[in-house]
Protein backbone atom coordinates (compact mmCIF):
# COMPACT_ATOMS: atom_id res chain seq x y z
CA UNK A 1 0.00 0.00 0.00
CA UNK A 2 1.19 3.52 -0.98
CA UNK A 3 1.79 5.88 1.78
CA UNK A 4 0.44 9.54 1.49
CA UNK A 5 1.35 12.86 3.39
CA UNK A 6 -0.31 16.06 3.63
CA UNK A 7 1.52 19.28 4.65
CA UNK A 8 -1.01 21.76 6.30
CA UNK A 9 -3.84 19.27 6.12
CA UNK A 10 -6.11 21.07 8.87
CA UNK A 11 -6.91 23.29 6.36
CA UNK A 12 -10.42 23.61 4.25
CA UNK A 13 -9.24 21.24 1.79
CA UNK A 14 -7.40 19.04 4.38
CA UNK A 15 -9.67 16.38 5.94
CA UNK A 16 -11.60 16.30 2.13
CA UNK A 17 -7.88 15.17 0.62
CA UNK A 18 -7.47 12.45 3.30
CA UNK A 19 -11.18 11.28 2.34
CA UNK A 20 -10.05 10.97 -1.54
CA UNK A 21 -6.34 9.33 -0.61
CA UNK A 22 -8.11 6.85 1.56
CA UNK A 23 -10.89 6.29 -1.04
CA UNK A 24 -7.79 5.83 -3.44
CA UNK A 25 -6.44 2.85 -1.66
CA UNK A 26 -3.75 5.01 0.30
CA UNK A 27 -2.37 5.07 3.56
CA UNK A 28 -2.17 8.66 5.11
CA UNK A 29 -0.63 10.92 6.90
CA UNK A 30 -1.46 14.47 8.01
CA UNK A 31 0.45 17.44 9.79
CA UNK A 32 -1.29 20.38 11.39
CA UNK A 33 0.48 23.27 13.62
CA UNK A 34 0.67 22.20 17.30
CA UNK A 35 -2.58 25.06 18.07
CA UNK A 36 -4.85 23.54 15.09
CA UNK A 37 -7.56 21.14 15.82
CA UNK A 38 -7.73 17.77 13.24
CA UNK A 39 -8.89 14.73 13.69
CA UNK A 40 -9.79 12.21 11.00
CA UNK A 41 -10.22 8.27 11.08
CA UNK A 42 -8.66 7.44 7.94
CA UNK A 43 -5.70 9.77 9.04
CA UNK A 44 -2.41 9.50 11.10
CA UNK A 45 -2.03 13.29 12.88
CA UNK A 46 1.80 15.05 13.47
CA UNK A 47 2.50 18.07 14.69
CA UNK A 48 4.54 20.08 12.48
CA UNK A 49 5.31 23.65 12.04
CA UNK A 50 7.42 23.88 8.22
CA UNK A 51 9.51 27.16 9.42
CA UNK A 52 11.26 24.79 11.66
CA UNK A 53 13.30 22.39 8.85
CA UNK A 54 14.89 19.53 11.03
CA UNK A 55 11.30 18.89 12.55
CA UNK A 56 10.73 18.54 8.65
CA UNK A 57 13.20 16.34 7.82
CA UNK A 58 13.07 14.64 10.82
CA UNK A 59 9.06 13.67 10.10
CA UNK A 60 10.12 12.62 6.49
CA UNK A 61 12.58 10.31 7.76
CA UNK A 62 9.94 8.66 10.01
CA UNK A 63 6.70 8.32 7.75
CA UNK A 64 9.15 7.87 4.36
CA UNK A 65 6.01 8.74 2.21
CA UNK A 66 5.73 7.64 -1.14
CA UNK A 67 3.45 11.06 -2.03
CA UNK A 68 3.89 14.44 -0.92
CA UNK A 69 0.99 16.91 -0.65
CA UNK A 70 2.08 20.91 0.13
CA UNK A 71 -0.90 22.52 1.24
CA UNK A 72 0.96 24.58 4.19
CA UNK A 73 0.27 27.83 3.36
CA UNK A 74 -0.60 31.48 4.26
CA UNK A 75 -3.75 31.20 2.24
CA UNK A 76 -5.52 34.70 2.71
CA UNK A 77 -5.17 37.54 -0.23
CA UNK A 78 -6.34 39.80 2.87
CA UNK A 79 -4.36 38.85 4.79
CA UNK A 80 -1.34 38.56 2.90
CA UNK A 81 -2.14 42.58 2.44
CA UNK A 82 -2.09 42.68 6.87
CA UNK A 83 1.11 40.59 7.86
CA UNK A 84 3.11 40.24 4.16
CA UNK A 85 5.97 38.67 6.32
CA UNK A 86 4.13 35.89 7.70
CA UNK A 87 3.29 35.31 4.07
CA UNK A 88 6.68 35.09 2.60
CA UNK A 89 7.92 33.26 5.60
CA UNK A 90 5.08 30.15 5.60
CA UNK A 91 4.48 30.24 1.55
CA UNK A 92 8.53 30.42 0.45
CA UNK A 93 10.75 29.82 2.92
CA UNK A 94 8.49 26.88 4.58
CA UNK A 95 8.50 25.47 1.02
CA UNK A 96 11.49 25.50 0.47
CA UNK A 97 12.24 23.97 3.64
CA UNK A 98 10.35 21.21 2.86
CA UNK A 99 12.00 21.04 -0.76
CA UNK A 100 15.11 20.68 0.87
CA UNK A 101 13.89 17.91 3.45
CA UNK A 102 12.64 15.88 0.72
CA UNK A 103 16.02 16.58 -1.11
CA UNK A 104 17.95 15.00 1.40
CA UNK A 105 16.27 11.35 1.66
CA UNK A 106 17.58 8.95 0.18
CA UNK A 107 14.56 8.04 -2.12
CA UNK A 108 12.47 10.14 -4.42
CA UNK A 109 8.84 10.81 -3.57
CA UNK A 110 6.21 12.43 -5.66
CA UNK A 111 5.87 15.85 -4.47
CA UNK A 112 3.03 18.30 -5.51
CA UNK A 113 2.87 21.72 -4.53
CA UNK A 114 -0.22 23.63 -4.46
CA UNK A 115 -0.09 27.03 -6.07
CA UNK A 116 -3.00 29.66 -6.47
CA UNK A 117 -4.82 31.18 -10.29
CA UNK A 118 -3.75 34.57 -8.49
CA UNK A 119 -0.25 33.77 -9.80
CA UNK A 120 -1.20 35.00 -12.94
CA UNK A 121 -2.45 38.50 -11.76
CA UNK A 122 -3.48 41.30 -14.52
CA UNK A 123 -4.85 39.29 -16.96
CA UNK A 124 -4.93 41.27 -20.22
CA UNK A 125 -7.97 41.62 -22.69
CA UNK A 126 -7.22 37.83 -25.14
CA UNK A 127 -5.41 35.86 -22.74
CA UNK A 128 -8.74 33.79 -21.04
CA UNK A 129 -9.26 31.34 -20.24
CA UNK A 130 -5.33 31.73 -18.93
CA UNK A 131 -2.46 28.77 -19.94
CA UNK A 132 0.20 27.64 -17.84
CA UNK A 133 2.38 29.81 -20.03
CA UNK A 134 0.93 33.16 -19.42
CA UNK A 135 3.22 35.79 -18.59
CA UNK A 136 2.97 35.82 -14.29
CA UNK A 137 2.05 39.68 -13.03
CA UNK A 138 1.40 38.89 -9.33
CA UNK A 139 -1.51 41.63 -8.04
CA UNK A 140 -1.29 41.22 -4.54
CA UNK A 141 1.48 39.90 -1.98
CA UNK A 142 0.06 36.59 -1.71
CA UNK A 143 -0.21 35.53 -4.98
CA UNK A 144 3.80 37.25 -5.24
CA UNK A 145 4.69 34.55 -2.61
CA UNK A 146 3.35 31.33 -4.86
CA UNK A 147 4.43 32.75 -8.16
CA UNK A 148 7.86 32.42 -6.34
CA UNK A 149 6.78 28.86 -4.74
CA UNK A 150 6.52 27.57 -8.38
CA UNK A 151 9.55 29.44 -10.03
CA UNK A 152 12.07 27.65 -6.86
CA UNK A 153 10.13 24.20 -7.49
CA UNK A 154 10.60 24.55 -10.97
CA UNK A 155 14.37 25.21 -10.47
CA UNK A 156 14.45 22.08 -7.94
CA UNK A 157 12.75 19.66 -10.13
CA UNK A 158 15.31 20.17 -13.11
CA UNK A 159 18.31 20.90 -10.76
CA UNK A 160 17.89 17.95 -8.20
CA UNK A 161 16.46 15.45 -10.25
CA UNK A 162 13.14 15.42 -7.87
CA UNK A 163 9.34 14.41 -8.43
CA UNK A 164 8.38 17.19 -8.21
CA UNK A 165 4.95 18.55 -9.62
CA UNK A 166 3.09 22.02 -9.20
CA UNK A 167 -0.99 22.81 -9.71
CA UNK A 168 -2.18 26.16 -9.69
CA UNK A 169 -5.70 26.00 -7.97
CA UNK A 170 -8.77 28.31 -8.98
CA UNK A 171 -10.92 29.45 -6.92
CA UNK A 172 -12.31 26.39 -4.87
CA UNK A 173 -15.65 26.62 -2.44
CA UNK A 174 -17.36 24.10 -0.74
CA UNK A 175 -19.09 23.08 2.99
CA UNK A 176 -16.50 23.99 5.80
CA UNK A 177 -14.95 26.91 3.57
CA UNK A 178 -13.73 30.01 5.95
CA UNK A 179 -15.80 32.92 5.71
CA UNK A 180 -13.02 35.23 4.61
CA UNK A 181 -13.58 33.49 1.14
CA UNK A 182 -16.39 35.04 -1.13
CA UNK A 183 -18.87 31.83 -1.03
CA UNK A 184 -18.78 31.49 1.97
CA UNK A 185 -18.97 34.78 3.37
CA UNK A 186 -22.42 35.22 1.80
CA UNK A 187 -23.64 32.19 2.68
CA UNK A 188 -22.91 32.72 6.15
CA UNK A 189 -24.47 35.70 6.04
CA UNK A 190 -27.44 34.80 5.09
CA UNK A 191 -27.53 32.04 7.71
CA UNK A 192 -27.58 34.35 10.26
CA UNK A 193 -30.23 36.70 8.66
CA UNK A 194 -32.61 33.74 8.43
CA UNK A 195 -31.62 33.31 11.98
CA UNK A 196 -32.27 36.90 13.27
CA UNK A 197 -28.87 37.07 14.52
CA UNK A 198 -28.76 40.18 12.04
CA UNK A 199 -30.40 42.63 9.89
CA UNK A 200 -31.55 41.74 6.50
CA UNK A 201 -28.22 43.22 4.49
CA UNK A 202 -25.96 41.84 2.87
CA UNK A 203 -22.25 43.32 3.22
CA UNK A 204 -20.20 42.36 -0.07
CA UNK A 205 -17.28 43.75 -2.07
CA UNK A 206 -16.66 43.66 -5.60
CA UNK A 207 -19.55 42.08 -7.29
CA UNK A 208 -18.52 42.84 -10.92
CA UNK A 209 -15.31 40.11 -10.62
CA UNK A 210 -15.27 37.05 -12.10
CA UNK A 211 -13.75 33.95 -10.89
CA UNK A 212 -13.42 30.15 -11.73
CA UNK A 213 -15.05 28.44 -9.07
CA UNK A 214 -14.69 24.39 -8.29
CA UNK A 215 -15.76 22.25 -5.36
CA UNK A 216 -13.49 21.10 -3.04
CA UNK A 217 -14.05 17.50 -4.02
CA UNK A 218 -13.75 17.79 -7.19
CA UNK A 219 -10.06 19.79 -6.60
CA UNK A 220 -8.81 16.66 -4.14
CA UNK A 221 -9.57 14.41 -7.09
CA UNK A 222 -7.64 16.30 -9.43
CA UNK A 223 -4.68 16.93 -6.55
CA UNK A 224 -4.31 12.46 -6.61
CA UNK A 225 -4.79 12.31 -10.45
CA UNK A 226 -1.50 14.95 -10.76
CA UNK A 227 0.63 13.45 -7.68
CA UNK A 228 0.19 10.07 -9.68
CA UNK A 229 0.30 11.32 -13.21
CA UNK A 230 2.09 14.76 -13.08
CA UNK A 231 5.60 15.41 -14.95
CA UNK A 232 7.86 16.52 -12.57
CA UNK A 233 8.94 20.33 -12.94
CA UNK A 234 5.87 20.94 -14.78
CA UNK A 235 2.75 23.32 -13.95
CA UNK A 236 -1.00 22.37 -14.07
CA UNK A 237 -3.66 24.68 -13.96
CA UNK A 238 -6.88 23.26 -11.75
CA UNK A 239 -10.25 24.75 -12.32
CA UNK A 240 -13.83 24.76 -13.67
CA UNK A 241 -12.49 26.17 -17.12
CA UNK A 242 -15.34 28.63 -16.75
CA UNK A 243 -15.46 32.31 -14.65
CA UNK A 244 -18.69 33.20 -12.59
CA UNK A 245 -19.53 37.11 -11.88
CA UNK A 246 -19.60 37.26 -8.03
CA UNK A 247 -22.93 39.10 -8.73
CA UNK A 248 -24.46 35.64 -10.04
CA UNK A 249 -23.05 34.38 -7.00
CA UNK A 250 -24.81 35.90 -4.59
CA UNK A 251 -27.81 36.11 -6.81
CA UNK A 252 -27.57 32.32 -6.29
CA UNK A 253 -27.18 32.69 -2.84
CA UNK A 254 -30.24 35.08 -1.65
CA UNK A 255 -32.51 33.46 -4.17
CA UNK A 256 -31.81 30.05 -2.10
CA UNK A 257 -33.31 32.29 0.81
CA UNK A 258 -37.33 33.13 1.78
CA UNK A 259 -35.81 36.59 3.62
CA UNK A 260 -35.96 39.87 2.11
CA UNK A 261 -32.35 40.54 1.87
CA UNK A 262 -31.02 44.10 1.11
CA UNK A 263 -27.16 43.98 -0.61
CA UNK A 264 -24.79 46.85 0.75
CA UNK A 265 -20.90 47.49 -0.32
CA UNK A 266 -18.74 47.27 2.59
CA UNK A 267 -15.55 49.31 1.47
CA UNK A 268 -13.34 46.82 3.79
CA UNK A 269 -14.23 44.21 1.51
CA UNK A 270 -12.70 45.89 -1.38
CA UNK A 271 -9.47 45.07 -1.74
CA UNK A 272 -6.37 47.08 -2.98
CA UNK A 273 -5.91 45.58 -6.41
CA UNK A 274 -8.55 43.45 -7.78
CA UNK A 275 -7.96 41.60 -11.09
CA UNK A 276 -11.41 41.80 -13.65
CA UNK A 277 -11.29 38.14 -14.75
CA UNK A 278 -9.45 35.07 -13.51
CA UNK A 279 -10.68 31.85 -15.70
CA UNK A 280 -8.56 28.77 -16.11
CA UNK A 281 -7.50 26.76 -19.13
CA UNK A 282 -7.45 23.25 -17.72
CA UNK A 283 -6.43 21.16 -21.16
CA UNK A 284 -3.21 19.98 -20.32
CA UNK A 285 -4.41 18.30 -16.63
CA UNK A 286 -7.40 17.20 -18.30
CA UNK A 287 -5.45 15.77 -21.34
CA UNK A 288 -3.03 14.15 -18.45
CA UNK A 289 -5.16 12.91 -16.30
CA UNK A 290 -8.99 12.90 -18.06
CA UNK A 291 -9.89 15.02 -14.46
CA UNK A 292 -12.43 17.31 -14.79
CA UNK A 293 -15.37 18.90 -12.64
CA UNK A 294 -18.38 16.89 -11.81
CA UNK A 295 -20.23 18.71 -8.89
CA UNK A 296 -22.36 21.63 -10.49
CA UNK A 297 -21.91 25.04 -8.72
CA UNK A 298 -25.41 25.57 -7.86
CA UNK A 299 -24.68 22.19 -5.78
CA UNK A 300 -22.07 23.32 -3.78
CA UNK A 301 -23.48 26.30 -2.87
CA UNK A 302 -26.78 25.27 -1.54
CA UNK A 303 -24.16 22.17 0.91
CA UNK A 304 -22.26 25.43 1.90
CA UNK A 305 -25.43 27.42 2.85
CA UNK A 306 -26.92 24.59 4.33
CA UNK A 307 -23.66 23.97 6.19
CA UNK A 308 -23.67 27.50 7.33
CA UNK A 309 -27.13 27.07 8.11
CA UNK A 310 -26.48 23.97 10.53
CA UNK A 311 -23.28 25.96 12.21
CA UNK A 312 -24.56 29.70 12.55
Amino acid sequence: MSKGLIIGAAGFVGSYLIDEMYACGMEVCATKLPHEQLEHPHAQIYDLNILEKEAVVALLMEIRPDYIFHLAAQSSVGLSWKNPGLTVDVNIKGSINVMDAVRELYYKPRVLLIGSGEEYGHIRPGETPIREENLLRPGNIYAATKACQNMIGSIYARAYDMQLMMVRSFNHIGPGQAPMFVVSDFCKQVAEIEKGLREPVMYVGNLAAKRDFTDVRDVVKAYVKLIVQGEPGETYNMGSGHAVEIRRILDMITSMSEKEIRVETDPNKIRPVDVPIIEADITKLRELTGWQPRIPLEQTIRETLDYWRRNV
